[in-house]
């Protein structure tokens, strides 16, 4: 038997026989659903024959014969009333299971969100894309699906998505672009660090989101459940669906606070914070003033995540006022790594070391945190040492800031666009994707080996931006993106270390050495971190002006 779990309640399988039923039972099946019509073909045995040896085990069954490829929606409510009424668990079955993962899929729709439904199928194998308008409409088939068209459809009104707007509507002005997020407010995340470190006002790192939206972009302020590229449509929540020529993608990546067992009950909290978090930053700033002994941890989780220097500016910040308040004797910091090495480009790393030393850290390596407990101030964490047996260690902490394990978006990681780890798949250098040519993707979503900040979603825009027009036009892609990241690395209030690097590590500085040496901390780089860098975000980045940004030409292969 192909049995395939869906939930705790429900698995499906392709065909049983009556003989397959004592064995389902030994392995505590209580009920059956059979959802292939008899006679369907030849060698199947009736719906009868299970019904009695189903019995004969002292279970349940159920006939809901559905023929292929004609799943109505009384099929669905009759299944939902059969998982609701019959003992559990159930094993439900058709020629293949589909038929019965389609069912499933349809009586959980007004209960569950549809990038889990699909999520759940297809780990049991099965595609539910076919049916995803039918999900987000509750289970029903839609009568009337108010389809709005646009020739570019941006996803994801973050960094990469505003900065993409505006720099398509710099190039072709009376361009018709639609922009779907639901978000109200639209934050700069690179300034949470500063927050975090008694530098900005959180406050100050927020607008509204129809502030920025540029002129003559439309806001469909929306979730997307859904894409069906081979149709050119996209799902929202509800089950409207938007059509488009072209689509970017850009939503971002998802923070999976849940993955830490006990931190969601605990942030903000028994001195437990993040700055990767808008309300929680204040509160980093806030421990770290009320922080006089004990145990400091700042974590850093499994790549990839956005901005992977931002775990250690934290420390770096927070150990820096203790020094000033002469306090730093009197606290054990720990940095906690999942990974190996401090920073992933070995250039920058000899001048980190050096404020390592200097705040007496202590640097945990292959430590991944795994759960916290708020009241008893204690983290565990999952060691694998590389010539090891994996373990698990405690440690009590005064302060614990997190840096949330990271995952693509549920909609984006069960849908055709991604690889096999979730991530949006594109080409690296045009930000094309791979199987579908009329669909682009930048900022952490997508899966080139770039670090995933608000400086490469700066550089990636133009470049996406122009290919698109090269594409509108009926032309090649005129430009590429050369992996270029940033990372301003705040050692100390008043000094940076300016980490600029693009694929394979590439040093990739932007100013001469004379006036900021990215190796080195300086002065100069944190003024550019904060008096130049938020308004080049605001003023220049989300409103198509490309300062520094300019796309590179793609360079094409000799032949």
């Amino acid at each position: 038997m192909d049995i395939r779990k869906i939930d705790d309640r429900l698995s499906v399988s392709p065909q049983i026989t009556a003989d397959d039923v004592t064995a389902l039972a030994a392995e505590g099946y209580r009920a059956i659903i059979c959802n292939r019509p008899d006679g369907e073909g030849s060698d199947q045995p009736s719906f009868e024959e299970i019904e009695r040896a189903a019995h004969e085990n002292g279970m349940e069954a159920r006939y809901i014969p559905v023929t292929s490829g004609m799943v109505e929606d009384g099929h669905a409510r009759a299944f939902d009333a059969a998982l609701r009424e019959l003992p559990g668990p159930v094993l439900a079955y058709c020629r293949s299971g589909t038929r019965s993962a389609t069912l499933w899929s349809l009586a959980e729709a007004e209960d569950r969100p549809l990038p889990e439904i699909l999520a759940k199928t297809r780990a049991a194998g099965y595609d539910m894309s076919g049916v995803a308008r039918r999900i987000a409409n509750g289970g029903k088939t839609p009568t009337d699906t108010g389809d709005a068209h646009y020739k570019v459809v941006i996803v994801g009104a973050g960094a990469g998505g505003i900065a993409v707007a505006a720099s398509l509507k710099a190039r072709k002005p009376g361009l018709e672009i639609a922009v779907i997020d639901p978000a109200d407010i639209h934050y700069y995340q690179p300034g949470w660090t500063m927050v975090g470190g008694g530098i900005f006002e959180a406050s100050n790192t927020a607008k509204t989101m129809g502030s920025l939206i540029p002129r003559g972009v439309h806001w469909i302020k929306a979730a997307v459940a859904a894409f069906e590229p081979d149709g050119n449509a996209v799902i929202l929540d509800g089950c409207r669906v938007v059509t488009y020529d072209r689509m970017i993608v850009c939503p971002g990546l998802k923070l999976d606070w849940h993955k830490v067992e006990g931190l969601v009950e605990t942030l903000g909290r028994n001195g437990v914070t993040s700055n990767y978090r808008y309300d929680l930053a204040p509160y980093t700033w806030e421990l770290v003033q009320r922080t006089t002994s004990g145990t400091a941890i700042f974590t850093q989780p499994p790549m990839p995540i956005k901005c992977a220097g931002a775990p250690q500016k934290a420390m770096y910040l927070s150990a820096d006022h203790w020094n000033r308040t002469g306090r730093l004797k009197n606290i054990d910091i720990h940095f906690c790594n999942a990974g190996g090495v401090l920073f992933g480009v070995k250039d920058y790393v000899p001048a980190l070391m050096e404020y390592v030393r200097k705040y007496d850290a202590s640097l945990d390596f292959f430590h991944n945190l795994v759960a916290v407990d708020g009241p008893a101030k204690t983290a565990t964490f999952e060691v694998t040492d590389p010539d090891a047996d994996p373990r698990r260690v405690e440690m009590e902490f005064e302060m614990l800031h997190v840096c949330p394990p990271q995952t693509a978006p549920d909609f984006i990681r069960v849908s055709p666009l991604a690889d096999a780890a979730g991530w949006v798949d594109v080409d690296q250098s045009t930000l094309r994707h791979k199987s579908y040519d009329n669909i682009w993707a930048l900022g952490d979503v997508m899966n080139a080996p770039n670090a995933k900040t608000a400086a490469a979603a700066r550089k990636q825009a133009p470049t996406v931006a122009e290919n698109v027009i090269a594409d509108i036009r009926g032309v090649a892609p005129k430009a590429q993106y050369d992996g270029y990241g940033s990372c301003p690395l705040t050692v100390e209030r008043g000094k940076i270390v300016l980490a600029e690097f693009g694929y394979g590590g590439t040093l990739k500085p932007s100013f001469p050495k004379w006036l900021i040496d990215g190796t080195k901390p300086t002065r100069a780089a944190w003024l550019l971190k904060e008096r130049m860098l938020p308004p080049i975000y605001w003023q220049a980045m989300l409103r198509g002006r490309e300062w520094m940004a300019k796309p590179e030409p793609l360079k094409v292969a000799a032949e």
